[in-house]
């Protein structure tokens, strides 16, 4: 190797390995945001309810082909302690299995749930929610996701939370379970622990947040003022977040890990992969529609730029890591070089070191035994993970460029749901007239 390109390989190996370096110190410092200390860590909860519950709640939860754990979610929103909600169901029109759920369910309970029926050929969630949209009646629209687990007080702490901050947007906390199914199981509950128990409040905090899917409640003249959700793009829930963000709605976090949503991880490696691709295929389109451009700051326009393309630019980096550190090794450099390649790997190691301690304490909150077993998968799955984030990505720019914009359904059985009580609903289900109405649009 020439003097000119040994020099042109130091150089490039530097870059990169700042680059990573940074990238990876950036995504950890926000990852721990919560825990930064005391205070912040408990200004992260909801706030004690007053009692005094005001509005009103209309709680949309789109199913299809969800016929083995919808009955439960309904179930289970029948049980909620406020006063003042009614549950909208919406299913296809070519989906009769999910359908004869959810007219089980209007009929068991008529005053709080009914069924829309949504006539679209090539059907999707934000296409669901908006054929909804024109038939709610509460003041709040909350959108819940066909398996979800959610608690009895969690709609009383959302009305509290919209009252005492004046919000037009509450994000309360979603939380996969099931960490013991497979090895990317673990990671993949991890990943939801940090994302909404830490890195959302600092989204918030900053003025710019993607919403999460679900478990995400806005004022319904808001809502409808921003034309409800876009139902080209595969990331409906972040582009609501970022269009409502860019003129200035005010956007509270709440998790606290008795009123979290629970849910189950997907049951499959290959339905992961889908799912980060409809993930990362949402993000990037939500990033070349550049809402994110009216932000009024500076910082908030870099933070959307960076949010929107972090799928990517992690997934990159979980290939380039290990071909940086084979480069510095196998290649002749000096070793001030070599040692800057090591950069990276120090907060990779920092990372797990974090997220070893955050796993003990997603255990120590949700109750989990978490045995050394669970550990080691943590951090021996780790490149794979990344391999699969990776292979998540280049799949989604792809399919952008190929205009491969259908939804890839992630399918649902219940892994994560304890035994349905006996009596769960029973005292929602006296009532008196069924209701359906046919969405048409």
């Amino acid at each position: 190797m020439s003097v000119g390109d040994a020099l042109y390989t130091s150089v490039a190996i530097s870059m990169i390995s700042f680059a990573l370096f940074w990238m990876a110190a950036f995504t950890l410092w926000w990852q721990m945001h919560a825990w930064r200390t005391p205070e912040t860590l408990a200004s992260t909860r909801f706030d004690r309810p007053d009692g005094e519950g005001r509005l009103a709640f209309s709680l949309l939860l789109p199913a299809r082909h969800e016929q083995a754990v919808l009955r439960h979610t309904i179930e289970r929103l029948l049980e909620s302690s406020h006063g003042d909600y009614e549950i909208i169901v919406i299913v296809g029109h070519d989906d009769p299995e999910t359908s004869a759920v959810a007219e089980a369910a209007a009929a068991r309970a008529p005053e709080r749930v009914r069924v829309v029926v949504d006539h679209h050929e090539a059907k999707n969630k934000p296409k669901a929610l908006n054929t909804a949209l024109p038939h709610c009646r509460g003041d709040i629209v909350g959108v819940f996701d066909a398996e979800d687990q959610v608690h009895p007080e969690l709609l009383a702490h959302v009305d509290h939370a919209f009252r005492s901050t004046a919000a037009d947007v509450v994000q309360g906390g979603v939380q996969l379970i099931n960490f013991h199914s497979s090895w990317y199981s673990l990671r993949n509950c991890l990943e939801y622990f940090f994302w909404f128990r830490s890195r959302l409040h600092l989204h918030a905090e900053k003025g710019f947040i993607p919403l999460g899917g679900n478990t995400v409640f806005v004022r319904t003249e808001v809502l409808r003022e921003a034309g409800g959700w876009d139902q080209n793009c595969l990331a409906e829930d972040c582009d609501l977040g970022v269009r409502l963000s860019s003129v200035g709605k005010k956007v509270v976090v709440a998790y606290d890990s008795d009123m979290v949503t629970r849910e189950e991880t997907p049951g499959s490696l290959m339905s992961l992969l889908k799912q980060r691709t409809r993930w990362n295929q949402g993000f990037l389109q939500v990033y070349r529609k550049k809402d994110w451009r009216q932000l009024p700051g500076r910082g908030q326009r870099w933070l959307a730029r960076y949010t929107l393309m972090t799928p990517f630019m992690q997934a990159a980096s979980g290939v380039i890591i290990p071909l940086n550190f084979a480069v510095a090794v196998l290649l002749d450099v000096p070793v001030g070089i070599a040692i800057i390649t090591f950069l990276p790997m120090i907060t990779a190691m920092v990372t797990f070191v974090f997220e070893i301690v955050g796993l003990h304490d997603f255990g120590r909150q949700y109750g989990l035994r978490v045995r050394f077993v669970h550990y080691l998968k943590l951090i021996v799955g780790g490149p794979f993970y990344q391999v699969m984030l990776a292979g998540a990505a280049i799949r989604a720019v792809w399919r952008e460029q190929r205009g491969r914009n259908e939804w890839e359904l992630t399918s649902h059985t219940g892994a994560h749901l304890a035994p349905i009580s006996a009596t769960a609903g029973a005292g929602a289900a006296g009532a008196s007239t069924a209701i359906r109405e046919d969405g048409n649009q």
